[in-house]
């Protein structure tokens, strides 16, 4: 929390230009995120949604836990509905500024540069039976790496997952800069392993000396023994981050998009897939978010690294 109060004041005297939706798109209602379009000639009505959760080591594995969910909005919406495994938060980008993806979960870090340059428009996420949300960004390292704290990673080589994660990269490398005076290059030697959980096994085969994670990510490898907990140990926890961002492209049709809300807001969580796979993080529910309140903490943390929001 030191952090993000210390970033606050800074962030305020960014341009709301570094934050602003790419040409194609219009904000009319002033909450940061595309609205429909006014013409009726761009509404889109596919007749098969694609749906795509954030990248994963193994994505056949997701496509098996959102099964019941996407069979589910298959009725709600009346529409085919098809998972599509996506390698990297890139691609998942791209494919909704393209027009071939329709519904997604993006990941926390790379929601902002979706709303932003793909037209994504979020309005849910996972929460707990009492309606708290969230995870924490932790470093990991292995038992034998001679690494106890967050100063003993001088020298050693840290993995980041990608350059668009909030846990993975973004939120980290503001910490070590403004806590801890550590810098990438100069302090440690940084590597990309492309997802949480490459990074978590990365560091408990010692590919790694340490690694930035998401602990929502580590906690459901603890619980499926993917990993084993003698084989990796925290030195450092962040404060509470939003978790995925569970929303559609901003240019399907008004009548479809409601359905589809309705579709994660209606869904029996009991007995499923998805409750068995999440409630390894104590989910068990869709709750209403809105981009422009829960992911302004996202945002602050991207100020503090001068990240901005263009399209290329």
């Amino acid at each position: 929390m030191k952090l993000i109060k210390s970033l606050v004041a800074a962030s305020i005297a960014v341009s709301c230009s570094v934050f602003a939706l790419d040409a194609r798109y219009e904000d009319r209602s002033g909450n940061l995120v595309a609205d429909v379009p006014t013409e009726k000639s761009e509404w889109q009505d596919p007749s098969t949604l694609i749906f795509a959760y954030t990248p994963v080591e193994d994505p056949a594995v997701y496509a098996d836990v959102w099964s019941e969910f996407l069979a589910h909005m298959e009725k709600t919406t009346g529409k085919n509905v098809r998972f599509f495994p996506v390698q990297s938060n890139a691609a998942q980008i791209e494919a909704m500024r393209s027009g071939r993806l329709h519904v997604a979960g993006f990941n926390t870090g790379s929601t902002p540069l979706a709303v932003n340059c793909a037209g994504f428009a979020p309005f849910t996420m996972m929460a707990a039976e009492d309606g708290s949300f969230g995870y924490e960004m932790e470093i990991i390292t292995h038992p034998d790496s001679g690494i106890n704290s967050v100063e003993e990673l001088k020298g050693k080589n840290l993995a980041f997952t990608s350059q668009t994660s909030n846990s993975g990269f973004k939120a980290p490398s503001a910490i070590l800069a403004a806590e801890y005076a550590m810098h990438p290059e100069k302090d440690f030697t940084p590597a990309f392993s492309g997802a949480h959980d490459n990074s978590i096994l990365g560091v408990a085969h010692r590919d790694y000396d340490a690694a930035a994670v998401a602990n929502s990510v580590l906690n459901r490898m603890l619980s499926r023994d993917v990993v084993n907990d003698e084989n990796v140990t925290s030195i450092y926890k962040s404060q509470t981050f939003p978790t995925t961002a569970y929303g559609m492209a901003h240019n399907l049709h008004p009548e479809l998009q409601e359905k589809i809300m309705q579709s994660f807001f209606t869904f029996d969580w009991s007995g499923s897939k998805l409750k068995e796979e999440f409630e390894r993080n104590g989910e068990s529910q869709f709750i209403p978010i809105t981009y422009q309140e829960h992911w302004e903490v996202i945002r602050t943390i991207d100020t503090a690294n001068d990240v901005s929001y263009s399209c290329s």
